[in-house]
């Protein structure tokens, strides 16, 4: 009970924050509630500053309250849907999250930065934005500004390609179905990628969310091979911790797919768990927004948005030459 009261500030706080940004959702569908959350935390740490009470429950947001949201998300990845795309954009979006990974982390190394920086920017712009920038901090376990700067990159580079994928595949001259599936393999957010695709049309809004929930699922197993590789290359040392093979949530994420791919879920339940899914996510993107303050942004120079910069045209041109390979 002590525990729960000294949460319950935060909680609280990040509750409001996603019941809000919730609503703006419902008034303008356009306006994803996760993004709306994240530019809400940004504001009120920029312009209120938060009390310390309210800290210990921030936290507990933006850590549990987003594993189980992620959790929860996979109950919307229907493998079926995925094998419908063909295993020549199965590979396509193989290649867009490894070689996104690996040549925005050897990028950002050439830039002098360090390496909890660079996996979490090449992580969270190659698979699905700020729910991978916090799922591969659980093993990463980076310091709070290189978060919280990696979260804003996402926010800031997902956002400009909303209205740049559409106007480049029209000037491309690519189809409805190559635009939506250049959309979903190479925008960093579930929501930007969502708008962008409304933009490009019903029938490759369609496909770009297959795709990019393609993607998500892709975090699972990268978060292991981070976790293991990280748990190689630091030496143990006497009450230090060090990242699970196989984070618990990794392992519930993977659950939930096999009983949405089964059809276990009763469908009547899946729209529920939709919206506790939305304002789970929507409390942790809030809390993690809190901790982006514009001063540190300052401080942490240009290689960073450099990087996202460079990052995102790389992620773009693998998915571009895959799509019109496989297309």
């Amino acid at each position: 009970m002590k525990n729960l009261r000294r949460l319950l500030p935060g909680l609280l706080l990040c509750a409001a924050g996603a019941v809000l940004a919730v609503l703006v959702n419902r008034a303008v569908p356009t306006m994803s509630a996760l993004l709306v959350a994240i530019l809400l935390g940004v504001a009120v740490t920029n312009l209120v500053p938060v009390p310390p009470r309210f800290q210990p429950g921030v936290a507990c947001s933006a850590k549990r309250l987003l594993r189980i949201g992620i959790v929860l998300l996979g109950l919307q990845l229907v493998l079926g849907d995925i094998a419908r795309l063909g295993a020549g954009m199965g590979l396509v979006i193989v290649a867009v999250v490894l070689f996104g990974i690996l040549g925005s982390f050897a990028l950002g190394r050439a830039l002098g930065m360090a390496r909890t920086q660079c996996l979490l920017i090449s992580s969270g712009f190659s698979i699905c934005g700020a729910a991978a920038v916090a799922g591969v901090n659980s093993v990463v376990d980076a310091d709070e500004d290189e978060v919280a700067t990696a979260i804003a990159l996402v926010v800031l580079y997902g956002t400009l390609m909303i209205p740049i994928v559409p106007l480049l595949a029209h000037l491309f001259g690519l189809g409805t179905l190559p635009s939506g599936l250049w959309a979903g393999a190479s925008i960093h957010e579930v929501a930007q990628v969502v708008a962008a695709g409304a933009a490009l049309g019903p029938a490759a809004l369609k496909v770009a969310v297959v795709v990019k929930l393609a993607r998500v699922l892709m975090l699972a197993p990268v978060v292991v091979v981070m976790g293991a590789w990280l748990r190689r290359s630091r030496p143990a040392q006497p009450g230090a911790n060090r990242p699970p093979i196989v984070p618990l949530f990794v392992a519930g994420f993977v659950a939930m797919v096999l009983l949405a791919s089964l059809h276990v879920v009763p469908a009547g339940w899946l729209p529920v768990i939709k919206i506790v899914q939305t304002v789970l996510l929507a409390a942790a993107m809030f809390a993690l927004g809190l901790g982006v303050k514009v001063s540190s942004l300052v401080k942490v120079g240009p290689k960073p948005f450099v990087l996202g910069l460079l990052t995102t045209v790389w992620v773009a041109g693998i998915a571009l030459a895959g799509v019109m390979l496989v297309s």
